[in-house]
């Protein structure tokens, strides 16, 4: 039996509303966090389904140098509970360095690890013992260079921390160069992990797996394809989904080439109410 993962009110799981876990890239600004929080809580609540604001403070992984960070930790905290508070729905922000999990933790209802970063020690230590203190759960983003089997590392990890309060995301596994690739057999293994008290909960990243990896200073990307595989991902039985969205993805300061429109979006957040609710009736 999967167990739960809270963040704030929303309960991910298990028996539990499909839970979609949405917004822009890297936070731009207050306004623009609010307009695309906005429109994704009232899709969400309109399908019947929970919703989670997303948003990173810096973007510390990007291709280039001369990429589009953010507004840092300090502001972007600042905008991301000032939008929590406004919207009345739970945040999430992703954290680089052990010392940002602490701050993050007192902001938002779930810290994420980057998939990059899910094997970094201190990292998922400082994020157990924040989210601990604080009441707070983690995401982990499984690597690109993982296998499912592979994530019990990090979630031991994070129980040795204190916190059981934990996710894992699926986001795509590298297949040679240039190329990510969705593996739903190793999604079904990510769902059954052995671990403690009981798989966590799986979040599939319906956005970030269409990318195409090394494409030049920018990652390339694939989202026409998304909403395919939110489709799939959804049927396969996980607890959660991942957006990346956009008023104008392609003016957007990162991840332009992978998110998806407002518009796409909620079409996404309408087919996986529609696919979890056929599920249900099955049961």
């Amino acid at each position: 039996m999967t167990r739960l993962c809270t963040a704030g009110k929303v309960e991910i799981g298990t028996g539990r509303p499909l839970a979609v876990i949405a917004g822009p890239c890297v936070l731009e600004s207050r306004e623009l966090g609010i307009e695309i929080g906005m429109r994704m809580r009232d899709a969400c609540a309109a399908a019947g389904l929970s919703y989670v604001f997303k948003a990173s403070f810096d973007k510390a992984n990007r291709s280039s140098i001369r990429s589009a960070r953010g507004p840092g930790l300090e502001r972007g905290l600042g905008w991301i509970a000032s939008i929590r508070d406004e919207l009345g729905v739970p945040a999430t922000t992703d954290i680089h360095e052990a010392d940002q999990a602490e701050p993050a933790a007192r902001v938002v209802d779930l810290i994420q690890i980057p998939a990059f970063l899910c094997r970094q020690t201190d990292l998922l230590v400082a994020a157990g013992t924040s989210a601990r203190t604080h009441g707070r759960g983690v995401n982990v983003k499984k690597g690109q260079f993982m296998s499912p089997g592979e994530m019990g590392g990090a979630v031991r990890k994070l129980a040795e921390a204190g916190c059981s309060n934990t996710m894992l995301t699926e986001r795509g596994t590298f297949f040679g160069y240039g190329r990510l690739v969705n593996d739903f057999l190793g999604l079904g293994d990510l769902m059954e992990l052995a671990a403690e008290g009981g798989p966590p909960p799986v979040c599939f990243d319906c956005t970030h797996s269409t990318q195409l990896p090394g494409a030049g200073e920018q990652t390339g990307g694939r989202p026409d394809r998304a909403p395919l595989l939110a489709r799939a991902a959804v049927a396969a039985g996980v607890h959660a989904l991942f957006i990346e969205t956009h008023p104008s993805p392609r003016t957007a300061l990162s991840d332009s080439s992978t998110m998806l429109t407002l518009d796409a979006a909620e079409q996404v957040i309408r087919q996986a109410a529609a696919i979890r609710s056929a599920l249900e009736a099955r049961r």
